[in-house]
């Protein structure tokens, strides 16, 4: 039995094929168009598939996965493997509840903190009692770079170089320091006040980033690009 799951993110649309719960391939999508998503459908035939979406996406995908597979769309009438404590489940984004939706099914009845690096950094806390408790948003990488260079008259828009100097010698060592160091300072204080509430917890680091960042890190951290998408296969397990 195959599965397609969806996401669409503000940075990329992604898609990942599951045969028989395990995860085979993940696929970077060029746009959503409906020829696009059809020559998926053309070549894996899944039986359901699945979408996390946080963009204003082609409407149109929706019918047509709807009718070539059992479909199940990420929205706040979605049944999830997890309670909500506080807050309007309509207000949580899509790709966070497809995250804890992956910590409850891997780490059940234990108190996981999910870091999840995208053009934001979402940082979402499941409690032993199977309980979403919420967590903090904070700039992403890209982000950061960009706003320094969009709010100043003279600092360039540079990429990530992960072989960057902890003291920078120019502007661009500087601006490099300054975004990726900073943010794994942020990551390493966060943690620690968690722990310092909560004990002993599982971390999950998760994005394209996040092996580099748990390199970083001196607390054991679980690393997995593709948490989302086993999230995301849970869930559809549970409403198609």
């Amino acid at each position: 039995m195959t599965t397609l799951c969806f996401d669409f993110g503000n940075t990329r649309l992604k898609a990942a094929v599951f045969i028989k719960g395990a995860l085979q391939e993940e696929i970077t999508l060029q746009d959503d168009t409906t020829e696009t998503i059809q020559s998926l459908l053309d070549q894996y035939k899944p039986t359901k598939t699945i979408l996390s979406s946080v963009i204003l996406h082609n409407i149109e995908i929706e019918d047509l996965l709807a009718k070539q597979s059992s479909f199940h769309k990420l929205s706040a009438d979605t049944k999830t493997n997890f309670t909500i404590a506080v807050g309007k489940k309509e207000t949580i984004g899509a790709d966070r509840l497809a995250l804890v939706a992956a910590a409850s099914a891997q780490f059940s009845g234990k108190n996981t903190l999910i870091v999840g690096l995208g053009s934001c950094i979402t940082y979402n806390f499941i409690n032993q009692y199977n309980q979403f408790l919420g967590g903090s948003i904070s700039p992403g990488l890209d982000m950061r770079f960009k706003a320094m260079h969009d709010y100043t008259a003279k600092l360039p828009l540079i990429e990530a170089d992960w072989n960057f100097p902890l003291i920078g010698y120019d502007t661009k060592s500087n601006l490099q320091s300054g975004v990726i160091m900073g943010i794994a300072c942020e990551i390493e204080g966060i943690i620690e006040k968690y722990s310092a509430k909560y004990g002993n917890f599982n971390v999950v680091l998760t994005g394209g980033n996040s092996l580099y960042f748990a390199s970083q890190l001196k607390k054991k951290i679980f690393a997995d690009a593709n948490f989302l998408f086993k999230g995301l296969y849970a869930l559809s397990e549970l409403n198609n």
